[in-house]
Parts: C-alpha cells; structure tokens; sequence
C-alpha cells in the first residue's frame, strides 16, 4: 500500500451558532491547509468531534471534503463509533465517495480489553471497505485502551489484508519505534503527537504523521521534518520547542479541540462552537489566549490563507 509522506491534518468540524454542522468553510479550509504544506485530512476525529456528530453528519462531512479535495490530497475518515454496524457504514459509504482510506480509533465503550477484542473489531470495519487502507487509531487517553499495538500488528498480520498502520497518538517513543520497525517497516506508522514529531524522525525511519495543531501551526510544523531532512538540526529543535511553547498555551484553555479550535477563528476562520459538552471558551479567555500566542510571536509564524 502507498505510505503516507508528510504531514496529515486532523480538521475541527465547522458548526453554526446553533451547533448546526456547517459545510460552507471546508473549501476555504482545505485550501489553506495545502498552502501551508500539509498533505491530507483525518476527518471526524477526536479533533472533529467525530463521536458527537450523527452518522448523516458524518456522512456529509466525508462527502464535502472527498468534494473540495485536489488529485493528491489525501482525504482519510475516521469511522469508529460505539455502534460496530454504524462504523462499518461509515466505511463502505467512504470507499463508495472515493476516499483515500479510512481509520478507527477503539470505543471509548464499552472498553476494549484483549488484543483479540480490538483485532475484531478493526477486521470489521476494515472488511466493510475492502479496497480502502485501514488505520487504526491508537488514542488511549481517550478510551482507555492500553493495549501493546506490536502485538496488535501481530495479529492483524496475514489477517487484515487492507491494514495499512497505527495513527500512534501515545507518550511511548519506544513502543512506537518497536511498531514502525515490526518486519523491517511492514506497517505505516504515523506519529501522532505533535509535541514529540522531532524525536519521532530521529529514531531513523518516519515519513507520515497525523496532527491536530497544524490546522493553525502547519507551517512550522511541517518545517521540523523539513529540516531535519536538511540536516539542520538546530533548526528543527527551535522548532519542535515553538511547537510546544503552542500547545503549552493551548493547554490552558482546554486542549486542542477547544483552544485550539477558537485559535482558527483569530487566525481567519471561525468555526463556530464546540458541542455539549465541551465548554466552549469565553470571550475573555480568548483575549487572554490571544496575549498568550503574541507573546510567543504566534501571529507572525501560524498558517496563512
């Protein structure tokens, strides 16, 4: 299967005021995102809200972005649900509109416990859409799955035959090193920690990774594995630190999928609320956000339209 070269973008969901889903931003997002170097979507992720849109929403989302997507941009749905049947549909409609792949992250319920549970699970949805790579989506802080993902490539091995790799989005640079070596490189294994990117290239061998922070810090994101390419390592490290000097902001207004979401709106485009329950920030903590990136000299180095 093709692996996947550079960086992968992890979209928010635009919503209206009344938590309506709203299409009209995703063709001005996309092209912003491929401006600033990034190489595809994960949509209806965790930064998507994916487990808190209905199918249909999900459906239509998938359908826009396959829509607006140039030849070469790579339009990857995230299909998990609690519903096994529901993912497996999301899965075949993504084969049907002309996705590039499709990936799943593990229930958050009911929990997932054994290896054998999480390989049934992916063999289902994978099966759904047979002609369409297969990522699973490796996100244990979210669902409690702390699972060894080599004995996972274990035994989807000979048995998944569209499982292309693991979305890695963990804390273990050595498990994830452990899976990215498993049978010389069998699997594509995307980092997807975007504090930890640097340290990801130089254990030898990552090419792709899928992030949320791109969506507003694509340029210098996209610019650590650019030079690190260059051998400018010095470079790359001023990098990764403004990287995480961003997310340290981000962090103290919950997270990516709510401070980083308001973030597009002081760059250029308002996507609307979070949904219940997530607890949407206030104008006062944006202002105070926004004191916080000037500080780091964000505005000058964010993605531009």
């Amino acid at each position: 299967m093709e692996r996947i070269i550079g960086l992968i973008d992890a979209p928010f969901t635009p919503f209206y005021a009344n938590g309506d889903v709203n299409l009209e931003p995703i063709e001005k997002y996309a092209a912003m995102l491929i401006k600033n170097g990034l190489k595809g979507v994960f949509i209806n992720g965790s930064s998507g809200e994916g487990y808190m849109l209905t199918t249909e929403e999900r459906m239509l989302l998938a359908e826009k972005w396959v829509a607006v997507a140039p030849k070469d941009f790579k339009v990857i749905v995230h299909v998990g649900s609690c519903c096994l049947r529901e993912s497996a549909r999301l899965a075949a409609h993504a084969e049907k509109i002309g996705a590039w792949g499709i990936g799943a992250m593990a229930p958050p319920f009911p929990k997932i416990g054994r290896i054998e549970e999480l390989v049934k699970y992916c063999e289902e949805i994978a099966a759904a859409a047979p002609s369409l790579p297969f990522y699973f989506y490796h996100i244990p802080a979210f669902n409690g799955v702390f699972l060894p993902m080599v004995e996972l490539l274990k035994a989807v091995d000979g048995r998944i035959p569209n499982f292309a790799g693991i979305k890695y989005t963990y804390e273990c640079m050595y498990e994830y090193n452990q899976c990215r070596l498993y049978k010389d490189g069998k699997y594509d294994i995307l980092h997807g920690q975007d504090e930890t990117y640097l340290p990801s290239l130089a254990q030898g061998g990552a090419q792709g990774g899928i992030c949320g922070t791109t969506n507003y810090n694509g340029r210098e994101q996209v610019a650590i594995g650019e030079a690190w390419k260059a051998g400018d390592l010095e470079k790359a490290q001023e990098l990764q630190n403004f990287s995480q000097a961003v997310i340290n902001v981000i962090c103290n207004y919950r997270g990516n999928i709510v401070g980083g979401k308001r973030i597009m709106k002081l760059i250029g485009l308002d996507l609307g609320p979070n949904r219940v329950p997530f607890r949407n920030m206030t104008d006062e903590e944006e202002a105070s956000m926004k004191k916080e990136l000037e500080a780091i000299d964000f505005f000058n180095r964010c993605n531009r339209f």
